[in-house]
């Protein structure tokens, strides 16, 4: 299995899906999600889970930061901003709503894009293929994503790239 994404230029995140985008929160959360396409799938794939994080942030918050989940995903390709126009997507919490922020679990509940505060970022979208779906609630955690994994991932990737901080 392998997920890409025409958001991605020469080994970075294209700004429009971070902090040097146009389309921000009234707290000035980056709103445009990124795209991808997942592709050889293995076969018994019933759904997806999505994780979009950021561990170069622990040095900073002291944490991995956390910027989009999803869960029991039926299609294999999203569109650049599905986050805010495919009603369908169960999005997880983020930590835009954590001690080193203030939105609260349904303004966070959706992509909240890359906004390194010290230097580059590397950004890792991991997608998981599942034999079920999770039937999640929109807003879960992501400790709830990673229990409801346990025995049901068929396959795992991860696409990795970079977030420019000035």
């Amino acid at each position: 299995m392998k997920v890409t994404s025409t958001g991605i230029a020469n080994g970075y995140w294209e700004d429009r899906f971070g902090k040097f985008g146009t389309e921000l929160s009234a707290e000035g959360t980056p709103l445009r999600s990124i795209p991808f396409k997942i592709e050889d799938a293995p076969e018994g794939t019933v759904s997806f889970a999505v994780v979009l994080d950021d561990v170069d942030a622990i040095p900073v918050c002291g944490f991995t930061w956390i910027h989009w989940a999803l869960c029991d995903l039926t299609v294999t390709e999203l569109p650049e901003d599905a986050s805010r126009h495919d009603p369908s997507l169960i999005q997880g919490c983020t930590s835009f709503h954590s001690v080193a922020s203030d939105e609260s679990i349904e303004e966070a509940s959706r992509y909240g894009g890359m906004a390194p505060p010290d230097k580059e970022h590397q950004y890792d979208l991991s997608v998981y293929a599942l034999d079920c779906k999770l039937n999640l609630k929109p807003g879960f955690y992501l400790n709830e994503l990673i229990h409801g994994l346990r025995g049901h991932v068929l396959s795992h990737t991860r696409l990795s790239a970079m977030y420019r901080a000035k």
